[in-house]
């Protein structure tokens, strides 16, 4: 018979690594072992078969490589993962700005009086003022009071002041309008930005996580899977010597 057949009737295999003669439990025939695992042992040994027997002892060596090449894949991607990431956090795109604090530290001294007249005409109190002011200007002038005469009725110089206010404040009101709507553009432009980076964040957090289910543990299953097929094989090794010394002994 040859070298990696079956030479006794009692199980005992030659290793295809070393030759030495083993028993069936001190080891596996190559299609009893993983796929990556066989081709391995047939890159080292070319002329090797499905019905070869390989040693406890030489398969470790196997066994290992596959372990570092599964650590190695995926210590490769989470390290691809987290650079993506840091990428992400450095982008000068996805800088999110202070939109009021950038505004006012613009503001020209126009832009300031423009905001102050459009709060104040916005307000109760101008138009409480407003109207004490006219009602006062009316009453003076109708009834002479203190001897003051100077805008009879129908109170032209009232509607002038009042006119001239209407158009000094109409344009004051549109800046301050304008000032709000590039406040609203940056802003809406601002929450673009957030999104589009919270968007990537979550894109590259769910491939992170598809990669942890999907990849990362079924290989540490497949790692304590083999790991603990070594325990057995070393524990079954370990029980046939005890034999061994009991049936000396004996």
């Amino acid at each position: 018979m040859k070298k990696n057949e079956k030479v006794q009737a009692n199980n005992a295999l030659w290793c295809l690594v070393d030759h030495r003669e083993y028993d069936l439990i001190d080891g596996n025939f190559i299609h009893e072992l993983d796929p990556y695992i066989a081709t391995l042992i047939q890159k080292d040994y070319p002329k090797v078969a499905n019905n070869s027997f390989i040693c406890s002892e030489h398969l470790v060596r196997y066994r290992l490589q596959k372990m570092d090449k599964m650590i190695s894949e995926d210590s490769h991607k989470n390290r691809q993962i987290n650079e993506r990431m840091t990428r992400l956090m450095s982008k000068d795109s996805y800088r999110v700005i202070d939109v009021e604090k950038q505004l006012e530290t613009t503001l020209t001294f126009g832009q300031k009086v423009a905001d102050a007249v459009a709060r104040f005409g916005g307000s109760w109190p101008f138009v409480i003022t407003f109207i004490g002011i006219i009602i006062v200007w009316i009453f003076i002038n109708s009834v002479h009071l203190f001897g003051l005469h100077f805008d009879p009725f129908p109170f032209i110089l009232l509607n002038l002041f009042l006119s001239i206010i209407a158009a000094i404040q109409a344009p004051l009101i549109m800046m301050s309008q304008n000032r709000s709507s590039t406040y609203d553009r940056m802003e809406s432009k601002n929450d673009y930005h957030v999104n589009l980076k919270s968007e990537e964040e979550i894109r590259i957090l769910h491939s992170k996580i598809d990669h942890l289910i999907q990849q990362d543990q079924p290989n540490n299953m497949q790692i304590q899977k083999m790991q603990m097929e070594m325990l057995a094989s070393i524990n079954n090794q370990l029980t046939e010597a005890r034999k061994q010394q009991k049936d000396e002994k004996l």
